[in-house]
């Protein structure tokens, strides 16, 4: 799996914290981490909890990664955020159980955390242990697992309406302000691992177009 994590300019700082839980835990599995930033609070492109949600729009329907892992200072915006995006499904995680329910019920495809609220000692400790909870084993197998079935028709189900209420990932990024989508994938990073990892000709050629304007 590729995993691929975002934050944001308020929480920017502990970039590398967040990094180093989620590569000892990610790694070992065998699944590849792509940090797309910030790396630091002085980043030349400052990324909003906002632009947090195009971006992970952009990774996850390109198939660049499989799965997103973002946040703010409550990780209440960045959801929201993502959640705005065609494809995109993120669930708010604050402790492992969260992570579990999420991962066994929802299988969505991206987590937003809070790095600010709650996030104090031993705060890497809990990160560690919500990616475990997450990428360790198969997950959608349903819990309790008399209900596995109907948790897994409900996710079609909801698959469906997001489609049906959203529009296709490029006419959405088409629709938003350029500039705003422009700044979303200016980071350091974001061309070296966006274009390695997509496989998606209609993104691709949508963003190389973004960056050359």
């Amino acid at each position: 799996m590729k995993i691929a994590l975002i934050s944001e300019n308020s929480q920017a700082a502990k970039n590398g914290v967040i990094e180093t839980a989620l590569r000892t835990v990610a790694e070992p599995l065998g699944h590849q981490v792509f940090n797309y930033g910030m790396y630091s609070a002085e980043d030349a492109c400052s990324l909003t909890y906002v632009m947090n949600g195009i971006l992970a729009g952009i990774l996850l329907n390109s198939k660049a990664a499989d799965f997103v892992v973002t946040g703010c200072g409550t990780g209440m915006g960045a959801m929201l955020a993502c959640n705005s995006m065609p494809g995109v499904f993120c669930g708010l995680v604050v402790d492992p159980t969260d992570a579990f329910l999420f991962g066994q019920i929802n299988d969505g495809n991206a987590i937003s955390m809070a790095y600010a609220k709650g996030f104090g000692w031993a705060a890497e400790l809990n990160l560690q242990d919500v990616y475990r909870k997450l990428f360790d084993g198969e997950r959608g197998l349903g819990y309790p697992k008399e209900r596995a079935a109907i948790m897994a028709k409900n996710r079609g189900i909801l698959k469906d309406v997001k489609a049906a209420a959203t529009k296709d990932i490029v006419s959405a990024l088409k629709a938003i302000d350029q500039d705003l989508v422009k700044a979303a994938i200016a980071g350091d990073k974001f061309q070296e691992y966006f274009f390695a990892n997509s496989q998606d000709e209609a993104i691709t050629a949508y963003v190389k177009g973004v960056l050359a304007a």
